[in-house]
């Protein structure tokens, strides 16, 4: 049997459906044995493209779709996350079953039960969905080679979401690799969100791009109507700061909730960036409505198993009246009784913007709605930058690591393992890949010592000589013990150690990170899982609970709790704020998020001003704690805080002073604790970028903290440290112990060693943005400052003040002290006593106000 594209169209055919043309283009490209990158509208049926493509280069190379045998492995489909990965499964087995009837289907993920697993490693299914991690773990199998050699084509779906990670690199290894066997191997990306296509397109496909001809790239726009508005909150106020309107918000989500329901309009998506959040507002709205009990549902990835899949069933089969979720549900999952998607608070970027509302109405034709939740009066501004942005088309792009080493001293002992490697072939293959392509010889030569012989430092210690080089010259690993270590933690994913959440009467309801669960004494309770639970004791790395009486509990942080503006946004929130500033306060704005805004605007204005076009607008007041100066260049949470330790070293080189920083995405506090010359804020020297930037930076932090932090990551990775046994893992504070002396050891004895220096630099790129950061200077240097002497916080002011209260103070003392800021600024409004527009002070301020309340 052949499939020709005109086989495809039939199979359409039969199902009712029109192919696209984009879709036709990529069945002749694949047919052809080209590679490419497919970009396309979310929903407009990028799966069936790719997947039709595949089976018609089967029939290319004859690969047999009838009989009694299925044919080996030849069709690899990677996913991202687990959720997409038995979504992408369901998808893939219609056409299959139709077209390919004698071919086997399966998915291998971190889910995947030790029965199928054990199934597997007998015979791999014809086509295999799997994560990068799964399919990483099967190249350290020694008869990977011949297992994985008839492998022909690979789709990476969702590639924006890999591409600019360690896991986008890992798979870029793992394709050089499956290349390697087979130089014909086709090699396929699926993407909706991506702003750097070409490059997108080259990290994936790599300098020696594999296939019958050159990749090509697809672009797969099909109109599609897009609705983004704003769910309004009745009271906005003057003041606000982050969460600020989140209980005033439960109910008009429970009423959205409702009426969708009530309509017919399906299940709903209530999108929320993190964990702690989904948590607080599942909570919320069963408050809200006590009725809905079994109707709404909880969805992360910190969930037991069983738990998601019955989520996930529930969304299929339309039985759900909401499902309170995060990033887990946000990648490509195809749930068409979705109508309606929320988004809580701020998406941060406009490609997660467009990933969420593509959750509803995924089907061509069907439109789709997004309805932005704000949580603060300033995400109403933000709301109108996101729907600005997205009609112009700018999305983020995203750019894949350069050469990291702890990624590439895995791959070495992973490669080991799989049957053993050559160092000449080997670095051959590395540098066919994006990120290795430049990759010097002495690199490669340090990372194989490394994992043969410990480096410089390690050499006395036999577990650290991991690849044994055989009389063949071919480098193996010899120890089963570290052969067995390797595999369990294989992967570039590196969080806190994690501890299961067991009742007392049996059975396991997920994981919170051990950090958490160190914090609780026995009787406390905490939120988990959409129930109130009562910490009972830890035993075996696990948190035993039970049903707790009360009603309330603290809810559990996980790393990574603030998620920064992406620059395409913060410049979409700056360009809103300018043009409300030139149109002047007697304009009406035409969008219902600037009317609901206008108050707090008013206010800003009154107390001091709004951020305008090419101006920095730098306040400065005094209070009781100090001198406060407060600076607004609107280029997101880690940008600020490099500019705001900047800034502080700087300011402090003339006059020795301490400063307390507080940031948020929008701008930056310094808080002295002596007066401040502010002189060279005034003429714009202090944001000079000068040739001496980088060792600036470096003084004005506690670089060599930011740098162990980060090394903890890349020992993890490069299996410096090992996480522990299957029921015994090793605690955060024994990985940060062995990390960290790992650190000390190389830092005396080992200056040279190219991880630490990995982990510098890594700090300065990603942690600190160094390049978006001397970006930002360079701007600010242009711009003019707009100096004002505050008499009162001004809203953008007390929004960075609280980020700093909420470190120091309980939530009823910060209510208290808000309450009295809030009353001094209106006062101050009141009394029509506007901010004073002048060069900021050089010498002694005036007499501390005689009642200061901030």
């Amino acid at each position: 049997m052949s499939l020709e594209p005109t086989a495809a169209d039939a199979w359409f055919q039969r199902r009712g459906w029109q192919p696209f043309d984009f879709q036709r283009q990529v069945w002749a490209a694949m047919a052809a044995g080209r590679g490419g990158l497919l970009h396309a509208t979310t929903g407009a049926g990028k799966t069936y493209a790719v997947a039709l493509g595949a089976l018609a280069r089967a029939a290319a190379l004859g690969v047999p779709f009838t009989g009694k045998t299925a044919p080996p492995a030849g069709i690899l489909w990677i996913t991202p996350m687990r959720a997409l990965a038995a979504d992408s499964q369901r998808a893939l087995s219609a056409p299959l079953a139709d077209l390919a009837p004698a071919w086997t289907l399966g998915l291998r993920s971190g889910d995947t039960s030790s029965a199928e697993r054990a199934r597997q490693d007998r015979r791999l299914p014809t086509v295999l969905v799997s994560t990068p991690e799964s399919l990483t773990l099967l190249l350290t199998r020694a008869d990977a080679a011949e297992r994985l050699a008839g492998v022909h084509t690979v789709v990476v779906d969702e590639w924006h979401e890999l591409v600019g990670n360690k896991r986008g690199v890992q798979v870029q290894l793992l394709l050089a690799r499956l290349a390697g066997w087979n130089p014909r191997l086709l090699v396929w990306g699926l993407s909706a969100t991506l702003g750097n296509l070409p490059e997108a397109l080259a990290m994936l496909q790599g300098p020696q791009p594999p296939g019958d001809g050159p990749p090509v790239l697809v672009q797969g726009r099909i109109d599609k109507a897009l609705v983004i508005d704003t769910l309004l909150p009745p009271n906005p106020g003057r003041f606000s700061w982050g969460g600020h309107l989140g209980a005033q918000m439960q109910q008009p989500v429970a009423e959205e909730i409702a009426r969708t329901v009530a309509a017919g309009g399906g299940t709903t998506l209530v999108f929320t960036n993190v964990r702690s959040q989904a948590e607080a507002w599942y909570q919320m709205l069963l408050a809200a409505r006590p009725d809905w009990a079994g109707e709404i549902a909880l969805h992360h990835g910190s969930l037991d198993k069983a738990v998601r899949e019955w989520v996930e069933a529930g969304l299929k089969a339309g039985t759900l009246k909401a499902v309170v979720a995060t990033s887990s549900l946000d990648l490509g999952v195809d749930f068409l009784p979705v109508t309606r998607v929320l988004q809580i608070g701020s998406a941060k970027g406009v490609a997660r913007l467009l990933q969420r509302a593509g959750r509803s109405g995924h089907q061509p034709g069907r439109p789709s709605r997004i309805t932005l939740v704000p949580t603060n009066t300033l995400e109403l501004v933000e709301a109108v930058a996101a729907r600005r942005a997205v009609a112009a088309g700018q999305v983020e792009p995203r750019h894949a690591p350069e050469a990291p080493l702890d990624v590439l001293v895995q791959h070495l002992v992973s490669i080991a393992l799989g049957g053993g490697f050559t160092a000449e072939a080997l670095l051959a293959e590395v540098r066919r890949t994006h990120s290795y392509r430049a990759l010097p010889a002495e690199s490669f030569q340090w990372a194989l010592d490394f994992v043969e012989r410990g480096g410089a430092s390690l050499g006395a210690y036999p577990e650290y000589h991991r690849v044994v080089r055989g009389e063949d010259g071919v480098y193996r690993v010899s120890d089963k013990g570290i052969a067995l270590r390797h595999r369990l933690q294989v992967g570039t994913i590196v969080g806190e150690s994690a501890m299961l959440v067991k009742w007392l009467s049996g059975g396991t309801l997920g994981q919170v990170e051990e950090s958490f669960i160190a914090r609780l004494n026995k009787g406390d309770c905490f939120v988990f899982g959409g129930r109130v639970l009562e910490y009972v004791r830890t035993q075996d790395m696990a948190a035993y609970v039970r049903k707790a009486t009360g009603k309330r509990g603290v809810v559990p942080s996980w790393a990574g709790g603030k998620m920064p503006l992406s620059s395409e946004l913060a410049d979409a929130t700056l360009a809103v704020l300018a043009g409300v500033q030139q149109a002047g306060a007697d304009t009406v704005p035409i969008d219902t998020e600037l009317r609901a805004a206008a108050p707090m605007l008013d206010a800003q204005r009154r107390l001091s001003q709004l951020p305008a076009a090419g101006t920095l607008l730098v306040e400065q007041y005094r209070s009781r704690e100090g001198w406060h100066l407060f600076v607004y260049p609107f280029a997101g949470r880690h940008v600020h805080l490099g500019l705001a330790s900047l800034l502080g070293w700087r300011l402090s080189q003339h006059r020795p002073n301490t400063f307390s920083i507080s940031v948020n995405d929008y701008g930056f506090e310094l808080l002295a604790a002596e007066e401040v010359d502010l002189a060279t804020v005034h003429d714009q020297s202090v944001f000079d970028p000068g040739p001496d930037l980088l060792a600036d930076v470096l003084a004005s932090l506690n670089s060599s903290e930011l740098a162990r932090r980060r090394f903890r990551e890349i020992a993890r990775v490069a299996g410096l440290v090992f996480s522990g046994y299957p029921g015994a893992p090793k605690s955060t504070r024994q990985l940060q112990a062995s990390s960290g002396l790992f650190y000390d050891v190389f830092r005396q004895y080992d200056p040279g060693n190219r991880l630490l220096h990995q982990a510098d630099a890594e700090v300065l790129a990603q942690e600190l943005n160094l390049r978006q950061l001397a970006a930002s200077l360079r701007r600010l240097r242009a711009w003019t400052v707009a100096a004002v002497q505050l008499r009162a916080p001004s809203p953008l002011a007390l929004a960075l003040m609280v980020e700093r209260f909420r470190e120091q103070l309980s939530t009823e003392k910060l209510a208290d002290r808000l309450a009295r800021i809030v009353a001094d600024a209106e006062a101050a409004m009141q009394a029509d006593v506007p901010g004073t527009q002048a060069a900021l002070p050089t010498g002694r301020p005036g007499r501390r106000p005689r009642k200061p309340r901030a």
